[in-house]
């Protein structure tokens, strides 16, 4: 396993190497990472450069009450736990890609932003993170009606060519990605505990071995089950995919808050499978702004479940979406020694000049912004970060391309009329 200064220093910042209750010092969670990854670059700084020089000379204007120097310092200390715990993935097959690796899934970056995760551990097919798909997401105690209704959408999007993306987990996840690797298509599976376990288990064999099937992970690989990341991962089974069905959910538990959570951010469309149980939850998913979906498998089409309306307005267009993952480039830009390591700007921004992107801003912004907008919701409306979107403005002010409003502090585009 080759890697780069960078993935090396996001590992030791970001990954456990043990069980959690034995590590001594507590890794960056993603909220942590995002705010520490955009100081490095607003330094011009890499974490390649943290492993280079000496940190602490690097860490001088780095000032915050839970990421303190010690705890960065103390988990960069870590490479011979990092080397060790390396050394026995990849004899277990085991990949790592992060955030700056051309490999990582361009749809996680685009919908969670700095939030995406930093790491993800996997085997098998890498290509297949950047497919989309189907997510299909379910109880781990559906009825064999249920059971059956999912393995069938499972062969038909193999069969069409479209890859299932779920979570692993018995039940509907488990049976929607058998009932793709049946029929040898793509299937994406996203586990929230036991990577190292899945990896050589003989019902996932198939999948792998015929080059179908991708496990990825953003927790350590050895984890056992936790409550807490079986929900955390929900967000990244959605994120991955280009629609989802839910077959059944309960009216509270990780399918339920999963479907919420991706209704109000509005990732991806949400089909919802009808039910005769009084104790299911997926009539107010419908009424929360899913879409039912035909109650007989025979009568589904994949493909139109990936073709279906905007979920409320949510979802982007295409120039919007193509805008927002072109303005989201890695956070580091810095050369990298491995030759088969390549950042993300240096191919999404081949062929396009930085400005450029400021002035499709400022178109986005003509249309967006005739009434009065805060920078919130600028930046939620348009995909991008906030601190670009605070830049930007900050530009178009002292341009006078728009006009700064206070009380409370909002941006409205100057019509050239006026």
């Amino acid at each position: 396993m080759n890697l780069s200064h960078t993935a090396q220093a996001t590992l030791l910042l970001t990954s456990y190497f043990s069980k959690a209750s034995s590590e001594q010092v507590r890794p960056l969670t993603n909220k942590e990472w995002g705010r520490f990854a955009l100081w490095l670059r607003d330094q011009n700084s890499t974490p390649a450069d943290l492993l280079k020089t000496d940190p602490q000379a690097l860490l001088k204007s780095w000032h915050d009450a839970k990421i303190t120097h010690d705890r960065i310092v103390n988990l960069l200390n870590r490479g011979h736990s990092l080397a060790l715990a390396v050394e026995k993935w990849q004899r277990a097959g085991l990949w790592v890609i992060t955030r700056s690796d051309k490999e990582y899934p361009a749809r996680l970056k685009r919908r969670l932003k700095t939030d995406s995760p930093p790491v993800l551990f996997g085997c098998g097919n890498k290509a297949l993170l950047n497919t989309g798909g189907l997510a299909i997401i379910g109880s781990r105690s559906a009825n064999e009606g249920d059971l059956q209704f999912t393995q069938q959408v499972g062969t038909k999007a193999a069969s069409a060519g479209i890859a299932i993306v779920s979570g692993g987990a018995r039940g509907v996840d488990e049976t929607a990605m058998l009932g793709a690797i049946e029929e040898g298509g793509p299937t994406i599976g996203v586990m929230a505990d036991s990577l190292l376990k899945a990896a050589t288990s003989a019902k996932w064999r198939k999948g792998l071995m015929d080059g179908n099937l991708v496990l990825v992970s953003p927790f350590y690989p050895e984890a056992g089950f936790s409550a807490g990341n079986a929900m955390a991962r929900n967000k990244y089974i959605y994120c991955l995919a280009d629609s989802s069905l839910v077959i059944h959910s309960g009216k509270k538990g990780g399918t339920f808050n999963g479907a919420k959570e991706n209704l109000k951010h509005g990732w991806v469309p949400l089909w919802v499978k009808p039910t005769d149980d009084p104790a299911a939850a997926n009539t107010d998913l419908v009424n929360q702004g899913g879409y039912w979906c035909k109650s007989s498998p025979d009568k589904i089409s994949v493909r139109e479940l990936l073709e279906s309306p905007n979920l409320n307005g949510h979802q982007v267009t295409e120039s919007n979406d193509r805008f927002a993952e072109q303005s989201q480039p890695t956070l580091f830009s810095a050369k990298e020694e491995t030759a088969d390591f390549a950042t993300d700007n240096e191919h999404s921004s081949a062929g396009a000049e930085p400005a450029d992107f400021y002035q499709l801003f400022l178109q986005e912004l003509a249309r967006l912004a005739e009434e009065p907008l805060a920078a919130e919701d600028i930046a939620e409306k348009l995909g991008l970060h906030k601190t670009q979107v605070n830049e930007w403005l900050k530009r178009a002010v002292n341009e006078e391309q728009i006009k700064k409003l206070s009380r409370p502090v909002r941006y409205q585009f100057i019509k050239a009329e006026q």
